[in-house]
């Protein structure tokens, strides 16, 4: 059995509490002088895991723009909780990206995050 850093243990902790869908949404990003663009590919409650080749590192702060359908983008904050970094020719490296947690959301983000999930839940 492996090691996991406390990043990784929190992350675990988070998955299971809020299930997560799987989705394939283009999400753009900004943190600092960056500003990327790249996808999502699983969502929850309390956050998401983007699909990239040059993830940021654990504790950066990022700002999100994804637009999931017609009733417009949501913006939300996160903070990347942990890593799969990109190993190029490395068999097992099939996702590399980063687990991102939603930070300071409103009442009223949360609940179109919520209904998101569910909508997408239906769908799989």
């Amino acid at each position: 059995m492996g090691l996991k850093v406390k990043g990784e243990q929190l992350a675990d902790a988070e998955h299971r509490r809020a299930p997560r869908v799987l989705v394939d949404l283009e999400v753009d990003y900004a943190s600092e002088d960056n500003y990327l663009f790249a996808y999502i590919t699983n969502i929850s409650a309390t956050g998401i895991f983007v699909r990239t080749t040059s993830p940021e590192q654990p504790g950066t702060h990022l700002n999100l723009r994804f637009s999931p359908d017609d009733s417009g983008p949501l913006e939300v904050e996160g903070e990347v909780i942990w890593v799969n970094p990109y190993r190029p020719g490395t068999p097992d490296n099939l996702h590399p990206g980063m687990g991102i947690r939603f930070v300071g959301l409103d009442d009223d983000t949360r609940d179109r995050l919520l209904e998101l999930v569910r909508r997408f839940a239906y769908l799989s």
